[in-house]
């Protein structure tokens, strides 16, 4: 999810942890667990700095490391460590319990987007992303902030987000089936296909759609359960030649290649050198697929350039390609 979404979510589990008769009983427990959950909230998201280093590293590691299994387990005890420090006297049990709660939900609500996570290294570094909520639900977040209003006006906190989560279970559970009906349409129009992905949006009922069959791509869009199909691309393999091999090298499209399941490519011979391209076919907007990894070499098959990432236009790409890569 979203910072903001987690931001929120943070204070409505310190609300909600007022229900826990250790956390009620006076107001040193209840500010540290309050703390606790709004840390917790954001503490895996800590790997959002590596996007001031570059977007190769950002790529390979976001949701990485920070999401996986010994992190849920040891950032619940670095905040309760350190906030123990501050509120002395308060139960550490306790304040371990809600920040593991509000680190846990952290990463288990961000399994349901469709960029995912890497929540179940070590034990596997495949990414887990279910595709059933955009990465900015605005039911989720306003549920949350109206939660939160009615707290600041007086309502019982406990019972107010124990009714907003109960309501958020049926959501995901009719965003479950809105999806399974959009997966049907899908093979109903593409019979073949091998591998649907389904991303949603902003809207309840509008889902982004890429599919790759033996033969083809295609890049669809879906309203309910009435499926457009927007672009179709022939699928051809990468070939193994020493163009791509040199480009492989590259850490902005190694990068992608570790990143993206379904993208389409392109080998473009230059004045002094040659260009290659990856595009990922899951991001078209406005008939423009903007999440690309392109990677410049001279006629010695040397990077002069390379950059990953999302681009609008051809002059903001032209620049970053400038740069020669370290």
């Amino acid at each position: 999810m979203d910072t903001g979404t987690h931001v929120v979510m943070g204070f409505a589990l310190g609300g909600l942890a007022t229900l826990d008769p250790v956390v009620a009983q006076d107001a040193v427990h209840f500010h540290s667990v309050l703390i606790a959950t709004v840390l917790g909230s954001q503490a895996p998201d800590i790997d959002t700095l590596l996007k001031f280093k570059n977007n190769a590293v950002y790529i390979r590691n976001h949701r990485g490391i920070t999401h996986s299994v010994p992190a849920v387990l040891l950032w619940p005890l670095a905040i309760t460590a350190v906030l123990s420090i501050f509120f002395p006297g308060t139960d550490a049990l306790h304040l371990w319990l809600w920040s593991f709660l509000a680190v846990f939900l952290h990463v288990f609500v961000d399994i349901f987007n469709a960029y995912g996570t890497q929540a179940l290294r070590p034990f596997s570094y495949k990414w887990v992303a279910l595709g059933v909520i955009n990465t900015f639900d605005p039911f989720i977040f306003t549920i949350h902030v109206i939660g939160i209003a009615a707290w600041l006006f007086g309502a019982q906190p406990g019972p107010t987000f124990l009714a907003m989560y109960i309501f958020i279970f049926l959501y995901y559970i009719a965003r479950f089936a809105a999806r399974h009906d959009v997966k049907k349409a899908v093979l109903a129009r593409i019979p073949d296909a091998e591998n649907i992905i389904i991303s949603p949006t902003v809207r309840f009922h509008q889902w982004k759609i890429a599919v790759r069959t033996k033969d083809a791509y295609y890049v669809a869009s879906a309203f309910k359960s009435a499926v457009t199909i927007l672009d179709k691309f022939k699928r051809l393999p990468v070939p193994e030649n020493e163009i791509i091999e040199a480009a492989k090298q590259d850490k902005n499209l190694s990068a992608f290649l570790s990143f993206s399941p379904v993208y389409n490519w392109q080998v473009k011979e230059l004045d002094n050198g040659w260009e290659v391209r990856f595009t990922d076919l899951r991001y078209r907007k406005n008939g423009h697929y903007p999440f690309v990894a392109v990677v410049k070499l001279n006629e010695d098959l040397e990077i002069t350039g390379s950059y990953t990432g999302w681009i609008f236009n051809k002059k903001k790409l032209k620049k970053k390609l400038d740069v020669v890569p370290r």
